[in-house]
C-alpha cells in the first residue's frame, strides 16, 4: 500500500506540472505581433526557455529548434481577456460552484480571487482552445461596494493558474455599487471616501483600529490603492457617474483609476483622455438595459479612441465566467463597424491589440504579456487563418512557450454523440 501511495503521488504530480518549455521556431506564417502594427507576411516566431526570442521577417532559425510549418495560417500573440470570472463560475446557477461573490460574508476588500480561480473549471479548457491564453479575473460585490482583490491568470494546463495576484482591487461604481452602498449616489461617494478614511486611519495606529465600516483586514487592503502602489478597477457606465469617479482623485490623488464597462465613455472621452485614465470597454452593448447606459452605442469605443483614450476589450457581466472566446467576435464588429456610415470603429490592427496588448498595458502587464514583442511571455497561437472571422479555428496554443492540449469537455461530448451506435450510450441513456 505504502508503495502504491508512492507511484499515486507521483502520478498526481506528473499530472500537475507543465511540460518543459523548448525552443521552438513557428515559420512561413503570417504573423501579428499584437501592438498595433501591421501583420507580416512569411515571418517567423522563436521562442525560447517560455519566452519570445524575436518575431519579424529577417528572423534567423536557431540549429536546435523545434520548427514548426506555419504557412497560409495565422500567427498571433494569445487573446488577453481584458476582464473576466474565468475559473470562478461552473454553473452559474449552482452557488457550491460560483465563487465571484461573497454575499453573506462580513469581509470585502480583503476578499482575494487567488484562493478560488479554479484552473480545472471546465470554461478554462474551453476557452484555451478558443486561444484566449491570460485573462484579468475579478470578483464580484457581495454586502460592500468593494469585491477585493483580483488577478491576472493564464488558463494553462498545469494547476498553478496564477500570474499576478492581488493585481488590482474592485469596485462598484455604476447601479450595482450604488445598491450596495445604501441606495443612491450619494450613499456611494460617502462611503467610498469614508472607507478610505478609514484606511489611513488604520495606517497610522492598526492595533488600535475600531471601525463600525469595516474589519482591520479590509482596511488594510485598501492602503495600496490610496498609495497608488495598486490599480482600482472601477466598474462604471453612465457618463455622469464616469466624471464622478474622475474627481475622486481631489481628495485620493494617488488614485491609479481603470474604468470597465464604460458604456457611455464617449459622452466624456476628452475628460476621460485628459485624466489618463485606461478603459476596459464593453465592445459591442447599445441596447441599454438600465438608465445609466441609455446612450449606450457600438461607437463607444471607436470614439473614445478617436478622443485619445487608452481603452481595451472587456467583457464584464456579459458570459465573463464562460465565453471569453467571444472577444475576437467582438474585435471584428468593430473592424466591421467602419462601413458603417457615421460609426466609429477600429481598424484591424488596433481591433486586435485591443484584446491582446491593449489589455496587458493597462494591467500594468504590457512588458511582460500580449505580445509578440521580444522578451515576452511564449503566448502564442496558430491560427488557420484570420483570428477575427468567426470561420478561422486555432490549431495551436503556447502558453509560457509550453504547448498545450486543445481538448476540452464540449469537444468531447461532441464527439462522443456525433454519430451514437446502438449500444454505445451509457447504461443511463438505455430506455
Amino acid at each position: 500500500m505504502k508503495h502504491l501511495a508512492t507511484i499515486l503521488v507521483s502520478s498526481l504530480a506528473l499530472m500537475a506540472a507543465p511540460a518543459a518549455a523548448e525552443t521552438i521556431a513557428i515559420t512561413g506564417g503570417k504573423v501579428v505581433v499584437g501592438d498595433g502594427s501591421a501583420p507580416m507576411d512569411n515571418a517567423t516566431v522563436v521562442i525560447r526557455n517560455g519566452r519570445v526570442v524575436a518575431a519579424g521577417s529577417n528572423v534567423t532559425v536557431p540549429a536546435n529548434a523545434r520548427r514548426i510549418d506555419a504557412s497560409g495560417k495565422w500567427v498571433t500573440p494569445g487573446i488577453f481577456a481584458g476582464f473576466s470570472r474565468i475559473g470562478l463560475v461552473e454553473v452559474g446557477a449552482v452557488r457550491s460552484t460560483n465563487d465571484t461573490r461573497a454575499a453573506d460574508s462580513v469581509f470585502s476588500a480583503a476578499l482575494d480571487v487567488q484562493y478560488a480561480v479554479n484552473p480545472f473549471a471546465a470554461p478554462v479548457a474551453v476557452n484555451r482552445a478558443a486561444g484566449v491564453t491570460r485573462a484579468v479575473v475579478s470578483p464580484g460585490t457581495g454586502n460592500s461596494m468593494f469585491g477585493g482583490y483580483g488577478a491576472i491568470v493564464d488558463l494553462g494546463q498545469d494547476s498553478d493558474p496564477i500570474t499576478k495576484a492581488r493585481a488590482f482591487q474592485f469596485v462598484e461604481f455604476g447601479e450595482t455599487g450604488h445598491r450596495r452602498a445604501g441606495g443612491s449616489r450619494a450613499a456611494a461617494h460617502i462611503l467610498f471616501r469614508a472607507m478610505l478614511e478609514e484606511a489611513r486611519t488604520y495606517s497610522r495606529s492598526p492595533s488600535l483600529f475600531d471601525s463600525d465600516l469595516m474589519k482591520a483586514s479590509d482596511a488594510k487592503a485598501l492602503l495600496p490603492i490610496i498609495n497608488g502602489s495598486t490599480r482600482l478597477m472601477v466598474h462604471v457606465n453612465s457618463a455622469n457617474d464616469i466624471l464622478k469617479v474622475l474627481d475622486l482623485r481631489k481628495d485620493f490623488p494617488s488614485l491609479k483609476l481603470v474604468l470597465v464597462g464604460a458604456h457611455e465613455g464617449w459622452r466624456v472621452a476628452n475628460a476621460i483622455a485628459a485624466a489618463k485614465v485606461p478603459v476596459l470597454a464593453s465592445a459591442l452593448t447599445d441596447l441599454p438595459e438600465g438608465f445609466e447606459e441609455l446612450a449606450a452605442t457600438q461607437s463607444n469605443i471607436g470614439r473614445m479612441k478617436q478622443a485619445g483614450v487608452q481603452v481595451g476589450i472587456g467583457m464584464i457581466n456579459d458570459r465573463d465566467a464562460h465565453q471569453l472566446r467571444y472577444s475576437m467576435q467582438y474585435a471584428g464588429n468593430l473592424v466591421a463597424l467602419n462601413r458603417i456610415p457615421r460609426a466609429a470603429g477600429l481598424s484591424w490592427d488596433e481591433a486586435f491589440a485591443a484584446i491582446s496588448s491593449k489589455p496587458a498595458e493597462i494591467m500594468g502587464m504590457g512588458a511582460k504579456l500580449g505580445s509578440l514583442k521580444a522578451g515576452r511571455q511564449g503566448d502564442v497561437v496558430i491560427w488557420t487563418g484570420d483570428p477575427l472571422e468567426l470561420s478561422t479555428q486555432v490549431e495551436t496554443v503556447f502558453i509560457d512557450g509550453v504547448e498545450q492540449s486543445l481538448s476540452n469537455r464540449q469537444e468531447r461530448l461532441r464527439e462522443r454523440y456525433r454519430n451514437p451506435a446502438p449500444g454505445a450510450l451509457p447504461k443511463a441513456y438505455d430506455r
